[in-house]
């Protein structure tokens, strides 16, 4: 893989900066979507440009081969379930507090990979890592202006997303050699798969008279945070390979707070940046003695 220069950094703050605004997004999204519907129009403007590629580059899509039954559980662990409690999570608590609890997919991933892994075991300071990161967690939990009775439930549901995106990722490492277009497009079909039926049996999103407010801010979601950045992701993989990408999660967390911040005007207290910090330092540790990656 060849050194980053300036538009390879460029393409990973882009790629932070539009997953940071997801949750700002999700959260404007909820107010007329409910969780399963969101989830599913997500995936639904993902799998276009993911296919597209795939007929661009003739890669097969093997989601019915097979190995259906992997990429079934995958795209249920690591898109359906995590995207629907997600989108629950965030609908009652602060936007950018969802994207500091979902910053600790490293540390949660970093946990099962020790447990279901043969050369990601933990040692001193990752468990150090670990242990710095989730006190951050914890700190946010003392704050009651933030976490209080009313909200402390979606704010362990959003964590909850987080740990199901670790789940995803120790399932992906199993048939990681079959492409990651591939894999990403055939776990996203079985999503569409989980989800549709779901969506229809407990939403009736038909019924539903959305706000144009929220329905722009679904298709960011879908087409822009979902669909375009995995395209992002693709090209920095191809050209930057896993490390570098994985960099992003360190700046995902920060301008999740920036946006919550400026644009919903979601109150920050100090207690808040020194957590960001905390969880930030944690996974820093973390990730520079991973040998990979669970999950970006």
């Amino acid at each position: 893989m060849k050194e980053a220069n300036s538009f390879d950094i460029f393409l990973l703050v882009l790629l932070a900066v539009i997953w940071g605004s997801s949750f700002f997004n999700i959260k404007i999204a909820t107010y007329s979507y409910e969780p399963i519907t969101l989830a599913l129009i997500r995936v639904i403007f993902a799998s276009i440009p993911l296919i597209i590629l795939c007929k661009i580059k003739s890669i097969k899509i093997e989601a019915f081969s097979v190995n259906w039954k992997s990429y079934a559980l995958i795209g249920l662990c690591n898109i359906a379930i995590p995207f629907t409690l997600i989108a629950i999570g965030t609908s009652k608590i602060n936007s950018y507090l969802a994207a500091m609890l979902m910053s600790t997919t490293p540390l949660s991933g970093t946990i099962l990979a020790h447990f279901f892994t043969n050369n990601e075991k933990i040692n001193f300071l990752k468990a150090l890592g670990i242990l710095i990161g989730f006190t951050g967690v914890l700190f946010l939990f003392l704050d009651k202006v933030i976490i209080n009775e009313n909200n402390y439930v979606f704010a362990l549901i959003t964590i909850l997303g987080s740990t199901f995106y670790s789940i995803g990722g120790i399932l992906t490492l199993k048939i990681k050699d079959k492409g990651n277009e591939n894999v990403t497009t055939s776990t996203t079909i079985w999503s569409l798969i989980f989800l549709l039926p779901m969506a229809i049996l407990f939403e009736k999103p038909w019924l539903s008279s959305p706000s144009i407010e929220s329905t722009l801010s679904l298709l960011y979601l879908g087409i822009v945070a979902t669909g375009f950045a995995w395209l992002i992701r693709f090209r920095i993989l191809s050209v930057n390979g896993l490390v570098f990408q994985t960099q992003v999660a360190y700046l995902i967390p920060i301008f999740g707070v920036f946006f919550g911040y400026f644009l919903m005007n979601e109150v920050i207290t100090w207690r808040v940046l020194i957590s960001l910090s905390i969880i930030i330092i944690g996974i820093y540790i973390v990730k520079k003695n991973n040998k990979g990656s669970i999950k970006s």
